[in-house]
């Protein structure tokens, strides 16, 4: 088919990633975003050159703020072949409705429940299951990062269960409304954290447990895994295996906070020094008393937008295997790139 027409509602911290990296797809054409507010990141888009599309009632808002407006949202969803739905927690849900009268696939992010699409979506996980469907979650970003790890060793060795811990970032750097300043929280107090049923929304067959605490910290998340394995394998089998995923970046020598891990990707040159793969510390790969541990960080502005690329070839038919629709992401993307 021709290239597929992709329509990107919300204009914010995921919202501009995929909107740019649906740009850079030689089979997908960028019809608009939408936003709300005249703000930078409206005024970016339109440098970008993106047709900005916005609520029928936002229009002349938009228009005083000095917003060159393309249409309503409503005419970016009639006229696209697939929507993403990049709009704060709570909201993708009420857009549903507009989604369904215009008969036009979607695509919503993490922050929505899994029952608003009925299908959650992780490309090394679930690929082929998302091929012609015409609603898709793409999970967040410390799910996107589990199920990549968890899934690629499940099937090499076997995954028999996984223990999680998740030391999370407060809020993206942008973010001035939200903390905690001072102060470490249980997020939450009570077992597990949403993490592990939302890992099993994606793979079910997995027996996995998290816990979560939420840090004053805007770059990274990490993660403290623990797996149990069915085959036997050594640290080094785990390595070369990770290895082989060009969305699994073992972090450079000397590297040991993510602060650090910021500034390699500011040094490789990254659009918005953004990491869209799992980072790895290799070292902290071992076994003990036949358990696997590892370490992870996990860039939460990056890490979902090849995801959401790979949904969209996935539910549009643009390719039918898994491998060659990451492979044709990644290269134009950079990823796996030093």
């Amino acid at each position: 088919m021709d290239k597929v027409k992709v329509g990107i509602n919300g204009y914010g911290t995921i919202g501009k990633r995929v909107a740019d990296a649906v740009h850079q797809q030689e089979d997908m054409e960028l019809i608009g975003i939408s936003k709300t507010k005249p703000n930078y990141e409206a005024v970016m888009a339109q440098r970008m050159g993106y047709n900005v599309y916005t609520p029928s009632d936002k229009t002349s808002k938009m228009k005083d703020g000095g917003i060159k407006v393309a249409g309503t949202v409503e005419d970016m969803v009639n006229e696209a072949d697939v929507i993403v739905d990049a709009t704060p927690k709570g909201v993708g849900e009420k857009n549903k409705e507009l989604y369904e009268k215009a008969g036009v696939k979607a695509i919503w992010q993490g922050g929505e429940d899994h029952e608003v699409a009925g299908f959650s979506f992780n490309a090394d996980s679930n690929y082929n299951e998302a091929i012609g469907r015409d609603y898709t979650r793409v999970v967040s970003c410390n799910t996107t990062a589990l199920c990549r790890l968890i899934s690629n060793i499940d099937r090499e060795y076997g995954v028999k269960k996984c223990r999680v811990t998740l030391i999370r970032r407060a809020a993206d750097p942008s973010d001035i409304k939200k903390g905690p300043i001072n102060s470490i929280v249980a997020d939450p107090v009570k077992l597990p954290s949403h993490h592990g049923p939302d890992v099993q929304s994606v793979i079910p067959s997995i027996d996995i447990s998290t816990m979560a605490v939420k840090v004053p910290n805007t770059m990274m998340h990490i993660h403290t895994v623990n797996m149990e394995l069915k085959n036997d394998c050594s640290a080094d089998d785990i390595k070369n295996l990770l290895a082989k995923n060009p969305r699994m970046h073992y972090l450079e020598p000397g590297i040991t906070s993510t602060s650090e891990t910021m500034e390699l990707a500011r040094d490789l040159g990254r659009p918005r020094n953004d990491m869209w793969e799992n980072c790895i510390w290799e070292d902290s790969i071992d076994f003990y008393e036949g358990e696997l541990y590892l370490l992870q960080a996990v860039h939460q502005e990056a890490d979902v937008v090849p995801e959401n690329i790979d949904a969209i070839r996935a539910m549009c038919e643009l390719e039918k295997d898994a491998d060659k629709s990451k492979s044709k992401t990644n290269k134009a993307m950079g990823i796996g790139t030093k």
